[in-house]
């Protein structure tokens, strides 16, 4: 197994421990300016961090090293939707984040990873379009921003009831990543049409 591929399972390993981490017994918190922020929402923060960095290292030296393979076409996406998704339903459960974001951008997913095994099944590979990289550059800055500033809301989190500086970097970010998630997945399913419903 080459190196990129080793990276992505990495990936896949830090998952569940970056999860873990937010359930450890861990009352230390840290104050930021105005924010209060537990031990573990630092330490979880980190692991997400470290992942996602490895999807842009083993991507590069894939490229650059010609280390592609079948292996790491599948299973590098696969391991960022993994991340990501764990990462969103956490935030849902800590109260961070809305849960109709996760569902709009989980779905999207699910439509893109069904899109590419069609095409597989073709013999075709699509390449990742600049929407679905700032997409996903954008939903990793939320998250990372969302667990740092750890806004917990009493109830169901909401954008735009509160207004200060801190809420509104949160509330643009997820506004953002929101409006990036349907059009990146109205500009895959379109440019790939012909695959989906079997037209030349």
């Amino acid at each position: 197994m080459n190196l990129p591929n080793k990276l992505t399972l990495f990936r896949i390993i830090l998952i569940p421990i970056f999860v873990i981490v937010f359930y450890l017994p861990i009352k230390t918190t840290f104050s930021v300016l105005d924010l209060s922020i537990p031990l573990t929402n630092i330490i979880g923060t980190a692991i997400f961090a470290v992942a996602a960095y490895t999807d842009h290292l083993d991507g590069k030296i894939a490229r650059k090293y010609n280390l592609i393979t079948t292996f790491g076409k599948f299973m590098d996406p696969l391991a960022d939707k993994l991340l990501v998704t764990s990462a969103l339903l956490l935030a849902i459960e800590l109260r961070l984040m809305p849960a109709f974001v996760p569902i709009l951008i989980i779905s999207r997913e699910f439509m893109v990873t069904g899109i590419r095994l069609l095409a597989v099944t073709d013999g075709k590979v699509i390449a990742a379009s600049y929407l679905g990289k700032a997409k996903t550059t954008t939903q990793i800055i939320l998250i990372i921003v969302m667990f740092l500033f750890n806004l917990q809301a009493e109830t169901t989190y909401m954008f735009f009831t509160q207004f200060d500086v801190y809420h509104l970097i949160v509330d643009i970010l997820m506004v953002l990543a929101t409006i990036l998630t349907i059009v990146s997945g109205l500009d895959y399913l379109l440019k790939n049409k012909h695959i989906v419903f079997q037209t030349k």
